[in-house]
């Protein structure tokens, strides 16, 4: 006789979230419904974009495997930079897993395209807190670019955050790079969308045809269905653990856009006269081409999460950016948590409603390339992937947590209740 199938559900122990918690989750992602549906058509608009790339650039099995040693002729790591041009709307890619971060694939390609005696214009204010030795702001005599007789200028954001064009356009004339950082970074000024972007290449373009538009996409790729060089930038730069990388791809980092500037960044990434034709793969490539290819549908759960997080919060009675309604350029939610206790509880509880080291607190520590302590919770598969449910910020005024990923909606929505609840344990939160 067959074995009768028991249809009884199994019993599971849940999550002890506090009923006006729950309650206040539910009116959330009611009002974010509209929002949650755009988000939902971006993806599949870039979804068919990524999956058309891979289809006209014949991705095969054998791309899946890796190289060892020079890595001459590595058919995967040569069409996986063709897949990803096609993506980015660009002439050229480089993608390798031998970039150790964001700022690394900026660093590469800041000295790729500068020379001594040139000049760089950050366009959106100081850049982050990593690139500031990389161009010579904070420390000397260690290779930065001010080291190389690299000179540097910026043009400060207006008040309400938004790019200042006139003076951009003064600055640029006799500038060899035009910089721009597309996320907030550590601070509240708004994220660029692509429609931002066009209008700075404008006003850039206008004032030096030559200059090269240079823009830091990390955390933006995919949140709009058209990126940066569709809106006139010459380089885009970004990071694999990031958004293209979907949680996927285990370390690496892009640079794309025209031909002939991204072949100068593979000659420093490599040496001269080798370029793109070395560098092996490892055991990489699949890791690689699966990631881009989940990460339309893995950004829209992040920016799913990033938008829910704003709505509750703000429900809550926390100053939020980006604000409701206004347009988001990428998966960040900042929300000013008023102080430092407030903070670090939220952080802790972002880390006890992850996946992997639930049971580990984070503590703030002096971390590499910031000039400030940072709390970094980020229980993810992948060391430091902010695709994956983080929330870090500098232990510094305004006590802003910078809120990014959630590889799935579900995950991240309750990640976020978990942060909640230990904010209310610790007698950091209200509730009525």
């Amino acid at each position: 006789m067959a074995e009768i199938f028991d249809p009884k559900p199994v019993e599971i122990k849940g999550f002890e979230i506090d009923e006006r918690i729950m309650k206040l989750a539910d009116k959330a992602e009611e009002n974010c419904s509209a929002a949650f549906a755009e988000i939902d058509k971006t993806a599949r608009i870039n979804g068919e974009r990524v999956l058309r790339a891979f289809i006209n650039n014949k991705v095969s099995a054998a791309c899946m495997t890796g190289t060892t040693g020079y890595g001459y002729d590595d058919m995967g790591r040569d069409t996986l930079d063709k897949v990803y041009a096609e993506v980015f709307g660009a002439e050229d890619a480089l993608v390798r897993h031998t970039f150790v971060s964001g700022t690394h694939a900026l660093t590469c390609a800041l000295f790729g395209v500068l020379r001594t005696g040139d000049k760089v214009v950050s366009l959106t204010g100081s850049p982050y807190d990593t690139l500031e030795e990389v161009i010579g702001i904070r420390g000397k005599g260690n290779g930065s670019l001010a080291d190389f007789g690299v000179s540097y200028d910026q043009v400060d954001l207006l008040p309400d955050g938004k790019p200042n064009l006139g003076e951009i356009f003064k600055k640029v004339k006799d500038a060899k790079v035009a910089y721009i950082q597309r996320s907030r970074g550590y601070s509240l000024r708004p994220t660029l969308t692509v429609n931002d972007i066009a209008e700075i290449v404008k006003a850039v373009k206008g004032a030096n045809p030559d200059v090269v538009v240079m823009v830091d996409n990390c955390y933006g790729e995919f949140v709009e269905s058209k990126e940066p060089i569709q809106a006139g930038a010459d380089l885009i730069i970004g990071s694999l653990i990031k958004n293209p990388g979907a949680g996927i791809a285990e370390t690496g980092g892009y640079i794309a856009g025209s031909k002939s500037l991204v072949e100068k960044c593979a000659y420093r990434l490599t040496c001269v006269g080798m370029g793109k034709e070395v560098g092996c793969t490892l055991n990489q490539n699949k890791l690689m081409y699966q990631g881009l290819f989940f990460a339309p549908e893995v950004v829209a759960n992040a920016v799913k999460t990033a938008t829910f997080t704003g709505e509750i919060m703000s429900l809550l009675g926390f100053e939020v950016y980006p604000k409701k309604g206004e347009k988001r350029g990428d998966i960040i939610t900042a929300v000013l948590m008023k102080n430092s206790e407030n903070l670090i509880a939220f952080c802790q509880g972002i880390q006890k409603g992850s996946p992997i080291d639930s049971f580990v607190a984070p503590e703030a520590w002096d971390m590499p390339g910031y000039d400030s302590k940072v709390i970094m919770a980020a229980g993810a598969f992948n060391m430091g992937a902010s695709i994956e449910l983080s929330a870090d910020a500098p232990l510094r005024e305004p006590f802003a947590a910078y809120v990014q990923g959630g590889l799935t909606y579900p995950t991240g929505r309750m990640g976020v209740l978990v942060a909640l609840q230990e904010m209310f344990d610790r007698h950091c939160l209200k509730l009525f």
